[in-house]
């Protein structure tokens, strides 16, 4: 599995280095006649031209579908961890709400505690 994934991430780097080399210089033409002016950069066919579009949308789907395929692996986990916090979270309510009427049961008579406001601590 191991070499398998190596062997994915060699053909995506390979297949960038020459997405990246098209695009920075694209073939060399041959040469113009020493005696003219000026030299246009060479002109991509449109067939060419198509194909490198193809090419671009077909890796960045491969590397698409890859990272669904990591996320849909994911999901439980995440699923998984926001279940146990939100049971974590109904247990401290409950263990405040059970807290609060045992403390009431246990003297009802009891005046309340003063509550001071934080003017009266300066």
């Amino acid at each position: 599995m191991r070499r398998q994934d190596h062997q994915q991430s060699r053909v995506y780097l390979e297949l960038s280095a020459l997405i990246l080399n098209i695009l920075r210089s694209p073939p060399p033409t041959p040469a113009a006649p020493s005696g003219s002016p000026s030299r246009r950069p060479p002109q991509i066919s449109p067939a060419g031209f198509a194909s490198l579009l193809l090419g671009i949308s077909l890796t960045l789907m491969l590397c698409g579908s890859i990272t669904f395929v990591i996320g849909f692996m994911l999901m439980p986990w995440v699923l998984g961890l926001v279940m146990v916090l939100y049971v974590a979270g109904m247990l401290s309510s409950l263990s405040i709400i059970g807290r609060a009427v045992l403390c009431h049961a246990t003297s009802p008579a009891a005046p309340p505690k003063e509550v001071r406001g934080w003017a009266s601590y300066l």
